[in-house]
């Protein structure tokens, strides 16, 4: 009977991360017939399209039942299709997610057959592939939801697997959340997951470092994790690479999970517990997930809510992170900006964060647009200056009086009396501001940086608004003053107003160098990083005729930096810190134990001199 079976010639093995090259010439080369009426590949071969449409859809129901070890190459093949094709609506409509939904739950119900052959792939493909097809097109992510998709996500997320399952699965449920049509269904089970992407968001960089990264013996990963990482094809350092980068990822997806929910006011008293609000702070897309605003962007999405405000609000750590980023060259620098701004105008949260944020946006007045942000300086200036007659406000106006006066002189006072002066009356103001500046700097030069720095604070005074560029030279020659004299705070806010000045904004080389070496001074290893790396990129585009040269000390402050801020430095330190914990108590333990044994020793000896002494 097989004699007289149908043959097709089996279509090639789509590369996997457990087939080398070896393996793949050898497959290629053997003229292998396929007896296989069920074969995935020869359907995927048939020329009749409502034929190969029955077979596909005839493979997805029957591969959950079956015993094969072509499944996984057939999971890595959709892999491959749903990565590049994910609007394609063939596959969806044919019940992909069903199948995919199955195999899942098969890998988690069934520990025996996750660990034959090498079915310890699929549940990791079949997650990939649900969240492929459902990131881009709301009709495919209903069809997944009616197929059944989110309990065995919600297992995967859960840590039934490992770390790589839960990213793929926390990926896939933000998709199916971010959905109108869809977001009810993953809502169901709303305690469920957003406790799980907490946990996640919170621990998921330690557990990555505990249980790959951080490995001394690289042979005691997990195989099938390195596989998947470089896909059978890169070293150790790409392995890491990517460990980072999953990692990040796994980070950043749940919280874009928690995202959905609170931007519709759902569980912010899960997201809004003290304790995760101050993680919050340290999570950082960095520079390996540029694209994500991590930790801020949920922020962000919080302080449009009351209730998310409120929590703000009583957490100066969140505040001062939010000003610290306000300050900076990160590219998410506007949300930092927007944050604050929005709990300055809710008179509820006003009078609790004006004496810190205020510290922050007085430094920001001037600064004309971000962006696509237009007028940003002028709003920061509305925002401060607002009137409010609350008596809570009133008490703290003492400690905030200095830094609202300021504003109130600069852009208020100032730009009144500058109206009523002649063109000749702000020239000549041009050239006595001209005039100190070289005063000033005839004393740095001679090493009276103190004299220098009153200098250029009394031709600040004198120098009319409209002189931008004039005021951006005076702000930063303070701050490098500031940084002889070992004043980091006043460095960062003097350079800050110097970058506020730049056109474009964040551009001036020396302004950005002088914040660099103050947020290394402080410690604020991140802050100092982005502005190093602003000041490289505007060395590289200021030498695009000639030879680029990196500054051997710019050079050196990244890889001082880089090394601070890496994604798994805090586990690092956590896990040189719980060693060095657990070698202390060993060793007291030890020391005991000898003292224990010294005594009985000592004991014993005494005795036996007692038993030798006459008369005894």
């Amino acid at each position: 009977m097989d004699s007289q079976m149908k043959k097709k010639r089996v279509t090639p093995f789509p590369k996997t991360p457990y087939n080398t090259s070896d393996d793949m010439t050898e497959l290629e080369s053997r003229d292998q017939l396929c007896s296989n009426p069920c074969c995935f590949f020869c359907t995927m071969r048939e020329p009749d399209a409502s034929l190969r449409r029955a077979g596909i859809a005839s493979c997805f129901k029957e591969m959950p039942l079956r015993e094969n070890q072509e499944h996984v190459l057939v999971l890595s093949g959709l892999w491959h299709i749903a990565m590049s094709q994910p609007n394609d609506p063939e596959f969806p409509s044919l019940g992909i997610f069903k199948c995919m939904a199955n195999l899942i739950h098969k890998g988690i119900k069934d520990r025996t057959w996750l660990l034959t052959n090498q079915n310890i792939y699929i549940p990791y493909y079949a997650a990939h592939i649900i969240g492929s097809y459902t990131m881009n097109k709301e009709e495919f992510a209903q069809i997944a939801v009616q197929s059944g998709v989110i309990p065995p996500l919600l297992e995967l997320l859960s840590g039934k697997i490992s770390w790589v399952e839960q990213r793929v699965a926390v990926r896939a449920l933000g998709h199916l959340a971010s959905y109108e049509s869809t977001f009810e269904s993953v809502a169901e089970y709303e305690q469920e997951a957003v406790k799980l992407a907490l946990n996640l968001a919170s621990t998921c960089l330690e557990v990555v470092y505990v249980e790959f990264v951080g490995m001394k013996d690289v042979t005691k990963r997990l195989e099938y994790h390195r596989n998947l990482l470089t896909r059978g094809i890169g070293d150790l350092e790409m392995e890491n690479h990517k460990a980072e980068e999953w990692a990040s990822q796994l980070q950043c997806w749940s919280l874009y999970l928690l995202n959905c929910f609170a931007c519709k006011d759902r569980s912010l008293n899960l997201i809004c517990k003290m304790e995760f609000l101050k993680d919050l702070c340290d999570v950082w897309g960095g520079l390996i997930n540029h694209t994500s605003p991590a930790g801020v962007g949920l922020i962000r999405i919080l302080c449009y809510n009351k209730v998310g405000r409120k929590s703000i609000a009583e957490l100066p750590k969140v505040i001062k992170t939010l000003g610290n980023l306000s300050r900076s060259s990160d590219d998410w620098q506007y949300m930092g900006i927007d944050c604050l701004v929005l709990l300055l105008k809710d008179p509820d949260t006003r009078y609790k964060v004006i004496d810190i944020a205020a510290s922050y946006l007085v430094d920001l007045v001037e600064l004309r647009s971000l962006g696509d942000k237009s007028n940003v300086g002028d709003t920061i200036t509305k925002v401060l200056l607002l009137e409010n007659h609350s008596t809570k406000l009133k008490s703290n106006r003492q400690k905030i009086g200095t830094a609202l006066q300021e504003v109130v002189d600069l852009k208020v006072e100032k730009r009144k009396r500058e109206k009523l002066m002649s063109e000749e009356k702000l020239e000549e103001a041009r050239v006595l501001v001209s005039l100190i500046k070289q005063q000033a700097n005839q004393m740095f030069r001679l090493g009276n940086v103190e004299g220098a720095l009153l200098k250029y604070c009394e031709a600040l005074d004198v120098c009319p608004l409209r002189y931008r560029k004039e005021r951006m030279m005076l702000y930063s020659n303070k701050a490098q003053c500031h940084l002889l004299l070992k004043n980091p705070d006043s460095a960062i806010s003097d350079s800050t107003r110097a970058l506020c000045l730049s056109n474009p904004t964040n551009t001036h080389s020396k302004s950005l160098w002088r914040r660099s070496q103050a947020y290394d001074m402080k410690g604020m290893a991140k802050e100092s990083l982005m502005d190093c790396i602003m000041f490289m990129n505007g060395c590289i585009k200021s030498d695009e005729t000639k030879r680029v040269k990196i500054p051997y000390h710019a050079a050196r402050m990244i890889c001082k930096q880089m090394d601070a801020t890496w994604l798994f430095a805090n586990a690092r330190s956590s896990k040189v810190t719980t060693t060095h914990n657990n070698l202390v108590v060993k060793l007291r333990k030890q020391k005991e134990c000898n003292e224990i044994e010294e005594q009985q020793n000592h004991e014993a000896l005494m005795m036996e001199k007692k038993s030798h002494i006459p008369g005894n």
